[in-house]
């Protein structure tokens, strides 16, 4: 267990960024709500929500590899559960982009909404898996996957506020 203890502090600095991350989230939608250029529900749900989603992700991988687990075998079928069920999401995530009306999503938005997120997300899979033969290159493979979805839902947290500061506010004055 050695091998995990080693990233103890890698996922202290991770798991605490993705808390913060998720109660600033939530306050800068709290005072998007209050304002005239709230916008609707499926818009949210395509693109608001999954910036949690990761972050809550981060913060269960970051809580999991730290956790003092017997053996690797229970902590490599969370992460697999973890990347499956992101993988998943994901989908669905696209799914939601494509057919709400109100926002004509460009490359950048699929880039970031729905390829980096399944591509993070299948590498905690597949890292799960090959986590019995190729521990350290697992590892360094979960690692790269929490530290991708934490930029992700940064960087889809801060496009949400640039759009809806910025586009839909002018929008409204004009």
């Amino acid at each position: 267990m050695t091998a995990l203890t080693e990233w103890a502090n890698f996922y202290v600095i991770v798991g605490s960024s993705a808390g913060a991350l998720i109660g600033l989230q939530f306050v800068i939608m709290t005072l998007i709500a209050d304002t005239q250029i709230a916008t609707s529900a499926a818009l949210g749900s395509a693109f608001a929500t999954p910036s949690i989603v990761h972050f809550v992700a981060v913060l269960l991988l970051s809580a999991l590899v730290t956790a003092p687990w017997q053996g690797f075998a229970t902590a490599t079928l969370v992460w697999a559960m973890v990347g499956l069920v992101g993988v998943t999401y994901v989908v669905i995530v696209a799914r939601r982009m494509r057919v709400q009306t109100e926002y004509k999503a460009v490359f950048e938005d699929w880039l970031f909404h729905v390829l980096l997120p399944f591509a993070a997300y299948a590498i905690l899979a597949v890292s799960a898996f090959a986590a019995r033969s190729y521990l350290r290159n697992a590892l360094f493979s979960v690692g790269a996957a929490a530290l991708l979805l934490l930029l992700v839902g940064i960087h889809n947290a801060w496009d949400a506020v640039t759009y809806h500061v910025f586009v839909r506010k002018r929008e409204r004055k004009g």
